[in-house]
């Protein structure tokens, strides 16, 4: 198996610092913010008292999962139950993959888009299951087709991955596609896995739903969420699965043998994040919009024709004709010193676009934009 991209790239950027190469990363998305001080305080208190580094419960204090359901209701209007309707994750990446080997079997059908995040094919792959690829197209506005999936193949598929706000697309998905989605997992008794953590950072009035807005969607889903982008945490790897409690505690089982808990202080200084007032996300939800606004009206400056999201860190970016996405993106990464992520680390319909993304300081944004603006003229 090959390494992921990322690590790839870093590979390849250090080699180019060695040679005092300063190169903009525009690739991945780490958001460059950090939490609410609150947040860090409380992390710091709770780690200077002595008996807070010993292991924790899989499940994390109940107050851990009680934010989760708080916060889930204050945004979404959703009730969880937080003994039964909430699993803790090292992040959510951790819990897509072990999602996949505690539920497929060799030969399972799974039904991902494309372009996809990359860990749904290779949990997929792993696991011994069988990829099906529902192609995410901008004249149905980036959402799957669920009608253009063949009965035979739907009535083999054994789960669904869905992930509005979309990486590394941007686009969202309305309450009407989760209710046929819905509809349609429940006809052919398909486990839906919703991917959600860019709700939270989004352009619009209205917050990007989530599925578990639905009647129904405990029956037949469960969803990701994470605080790595909705309250920059990246690093503290703080995430949840949450919905459907027979799928939850199959994933419980696989996590007792794969990891032991969670830092006891970070989920402290978590809990404290999620009753944060909303207005402290709106006003860094601002920042990201400012910065996205620079690099699509630079974009658009160019001719390049490019749809402005609605959420999500990422612009999907066209490139021109002749170019493969990885040849170009390497391009401008060793001639304008600029990394962005070739789309086709998303899937083959990635390919034509790379993903730009906007977690970089503004100043920072404006230079790399001059830097794109000088060589794409010349092309």
């Amino acid at each position: 198996m090959k390494k992921h991209f990322f690590a790839q790239l870093d590979e390849i950027i250090a080699t180019l610092k060695t040679q005092s190469v300063d190169v903009i990363r525009l690739d991945i998305g780490s958001p460059d913010l950090p939490p609410h001080p609150s947040v860090i305080e409380t992390l710091a208190t709770a780690s200077a008292r002595g008996d807070s580094h010993g292991y924790q419960s899989h499940l994390g204090p109940l107050s851990y999962r009680e934010a989760w359901a708080g916060m889930y209701k204050r945004v979404f209007n959703v009730d969880l139950d937080p003994a039964r309707e909430i699993v803790p994750l090292l992040g959510t990446k951790e819990g897509i993959y072990h999602l996949s080997q505690a539920i497929i079997k060799t030969g399972d059908v799974v039904l991902i888009p494309n372009p996809y995040y990359p860990t749904y094919l290779r949990g997929t792959e792993l696991a011994g299951g069988e990829p099906y690829f529902m192609p995410l197209l901008a004249e149905n506005d980036y959402l799957p087709d669920l009608d253009a999936i063949p009965a035979n193949v739907a009535d083999k598929a054994k789960l669904i991955w869905v992930n509005y706000p979309n990486n590394p697309l941007g686009a969202t998905a309305p309450l009407s596609f989760y209710e046929k989605l819905i509809r349609f997992a429940k006809k052919h008794d398909i486990l839906i896995c919703s991917d959600i953590p860019y709700s939270q950072v989004y352009f619009g009035e209205e917050i990007p739903p989530s599925i578990m807005q639905v009647d129904g969607a405990k029956d037949v889903a469960i969803e990701f969420n994470s605080l790595s982008k909705s309250h920059n945490m990246a690093g503290w790897r703080i995430g949840a699965a949450v919905g459907n409690p027979i799928i939850l505690e199959i994933l419980l089982k696989l996590k007792t043998n794969a990891d032991s808990g969670h830092f006891g202080p970070i989920l402290e200084a978590a809990s404290h994040a999620m009753g944060l007032e909303s207005s402290w996300i709106q006003e860094r939800n601002d920042i990201y919009r400012q910065r996205r606004d620079i690099i699509v009206e630079s974009l658009r400056d160019l001719g390049v024709h490019v749809v402005n999201p609605q959420a999500s860190l990422y612009i999907w970016c066209p490139i021109p004709e002749g170019w493969t996405s990885e040849k170009f993106a390497m391009a401008m990464l060793q001639e304008a010193n600029v990394s962005v992520a070739p789309g086709t680390v998303f899937g083959s319909n990635g390919e034509g676009f790379v993903r730009i993304s906007i977690t970089q300081p503004k100043e920072i944004i404006e230079e790399a934009m001059q830097k794109l603006r000088n060589w794409w003229k010349n092309l």
